[in-house]
């Protein structure tokens, strides 16, 4: 039986009352140094874009990865039906994840009250990414998956994979029984009109944002345990397992199922890196890279954007290499 755990408090994507726009204290010489939540990046010509939690969404451009800047929120006003999910959501959106699917960039995001699995994964779309093109704007497209008290998942911490056969999926959840998948339509974005089932992936008494990356035959899914949102207290670990199907079963190194609680130890705080977590992959010729956020140890917490390469052991489990 799949246990359901349905007390606990889902952290993912909040910075407690700490606003999530940037400030003063968070650029260094002009630069944004601030990321919590960052969605995978994705790149527009010679621009990279990375989305994360904040009012409206936070938006951040970059030319080299590592230099960033502030642009505008993806929202200046919330849709609606933010309301109608939340009654008193105050306007900060979390977890955001964006593709290019059919000529238009997908946002993905989540709406959620705290402590509960009253929720929604929002969609957004664009024809571009700069926003000094007249083409530039987001439109709402409306809610992709919905969660209340009458759901045992919830609908937060999006993530997207297209994979190599032309199918969309997004991995989504946050405690309650914890990591599910769903298939998309790749043309609208929105939940397949078809193939509607949701897949139980992982789970464990405190799990949240996944990600799924396809590699040699194999799709390996990665998990955070823990706390996050609590600067230099917090407690979050990534954890791996890998399945032959996309629905699963995942399997640790161990052979456990991540569905019952198993997960190998992939990366885990280290030095001034506490609580690495929320993870995405990019490919670089023939290399992957991965980002992720930490609470920075020499900074009292700030929470910062961490990257590293993926290396593969001789038994095909990835382990994190250096920066680029």
């Amino acid at each position: 039986m799949r246990r359901v755990f349905l007390t606990a408090t889902p952290l993912s994507c909040l910075m407690l009352a700490s606003p999530f726009a940037a400030t003063a204290q968070d650029t260094n010489g002009g630069k944004i140094t601030r990321f919590h939540d960052p969605s995978t990046p994705i790149r527009q010509q010679e621009t990279w874009h990375i989305f994360s939690t904040g009012n409206g969404i936070s938006t951040r451009t970059s030319t080299d990865l590592e230099s960033w800047k502030e642009g505008p929120p993806v929202f200046k006003e919330l849709p609606a039906w933010h309301r109608d999910v939340v009654s008193d959501h105050k306007g900060y959106l979390w977890a955001p994840d964006i593709i290019r699917q059919g000529g238009r960039y997908l946002l993905y995001y989540s709406v959620s009250g705290w402590g509960k699995n009253t929720s929604a994964i929002g969609l957004a779309s664009s024809p571009t990414l700069d926003s000094k093109d007249p083409a530039y704007q987001w439109k709402d497209e409306g809610i992709v998956i919905r969660s209340g008290k009458e759901d045992a998942y919830n609908a937060i911490d999006p993530q997207l994979f297209a994979d190599t056969d032309g199918r969309l999926w997004m991995v989504f959840g946050s405690f309650w029984t914890g990591i599910q998948l769903t298939e998309l339509d790749a043309k609208t974005g929105l939940r397949h009109p078809e193939n509607r089932k949701i897949h139980q992936l992982a789970w464990h008494e405190s799990i949240e944002a996944a990600a799924l990356l396809k590699h040699d035959g194999f799709y390996y899914l990665f998990v955070n345990w823990g706390l996050c949102c609590r600067g230099v207290d917090s407690t979050y670990e990534m954890r791996v397992g890998r399945s032959k199907e996309i629905t699963g079963p995942y399997l640790d190194a161990a052979g456990n199922e991540l569905v019952t609680g198993g997960g190998t130890l992939f990366m885990q705080s280290e030095g001034n890196r506490i609580g690495p977590g929320h993870p995405s992959f990019i490919r670089e010729k023939d290399a992957i890279r991965m980002f992720f956020h930490y609470y920075d140890g020499n900074r009292r917490g700030h929470p910062t954007l961490g990257d590293a390469t993926l290396e593969w052991n001789d038994n095909g489990w990835p382990k994190a290499g250096n920066k680029p």
